[in-house]
């Protein structure tokens, strides 16, 4: 296939899909993955699609999402839903987990209903560790630098913190999810933290409402395939196509 066929291909699908990873590409267009990423960098100059991390989404895109509200402003949103969420989640933690919490707003709201002192705790959120400790749960607090529009602990050390452990179960939150580019976030740093935590996870729970579907942020964490979601509803039915999908409110 000839390069400009083969670009003119890419944008198709870009189009198509609203967002593809480089390992989509490959397999779809039988090509090296060295070439797909030349191809999508000189699409991505061209004005033709938007790179990000691990793959490109269409500039017709409206859920592409490239900054991250402070906490402030997150907290205040979706909270009944959040608290459903929540509540559901903390109920799967059982005697001797070793579980991991990542910072967020819905994390953040399942530390209320955690009952479980015989498990472990470890997190990256500032907020969520003084309230685990507050509640009087064995907690680790991963060290880093601090970004404080999320009050979490983010950077390569929280990366190499990680990886000494191995988790019984992950709780994430996520920017946004799609089918085709996965579990994303605006920023790399946080991505580096929760795909780290995700893959030395025995289990991974993404908590998320209904308005993260079908939205896509600049960097993939996990793919789709890679964690179960707790929502409070769906929006649409072909995400329990691709990975496990619990409903907290029915």
């Amino acid at each position: 296939m000839l390069t400009e066929e083969r670009r003119a291909r890419i944008v198709d699908i870009v189009n198509e899909k609203k967002a593809v990873s480089v390992n989509e590409l490959i397999e779809l267009l039988d090509t090296s993955a060295a070439t797909i990423r030349r191809d999508i960098s000189a699409l991505d100059r061209s004005r033709k699609l938007i790179k990000v991390f691990g793959g490109a989404t269409a500039l017709a895109s409206r859920n592409v999402d490239t900054k991250e509200d402070a906490v402030k402003m997150k907290v205040q949103r979706n909270v009944r839903e959040k608290d459903a969420i929540s509540k559901f989640a903390a109920e799967l933690i059982e005697d001797d987990d070793f579980v991991y919490i990542d910072a967020g707003t819905t994390t953040l709201a399942m530390i209320e209903y955690l009952t479980n002192h015989n498990a472990k705790y470890i997190t990256n959120g500032v907020v969520h560790a003084r309230r685990l400790m507050d509640k009087g749960f064995e907690t680790i607090m991963i060290g880093g630098r601090l970004k404080a529009s999320t009050e979490a602990a983010v950077g390569t050390d929280c990366v190499e913190f990680i990886r000494k452990y191995h988790f019984t179960k992950a709780f994430m939150g996520t920017n946004g999810i799609s089918v085709h580019a996965g579990f994303t976030t605006p920023d790399v740093d946080e991505a580096m933290i929760k795909t780290a935590a995700i893959k030395h996870a025995y289990r991974s729970y993404v908590l998320a409402d209904h308005t993260k579907f079908d939205k896509v942020n600049s960097v993939t964490f996990a793919d789709i395939k890679e964690c179960s979601v707790i929502t409070d509803r769906l929006t649409a039915k072909e995400y329990v196509n691709h990975t496990e999908v619990f409903i907290c409110c029915k």
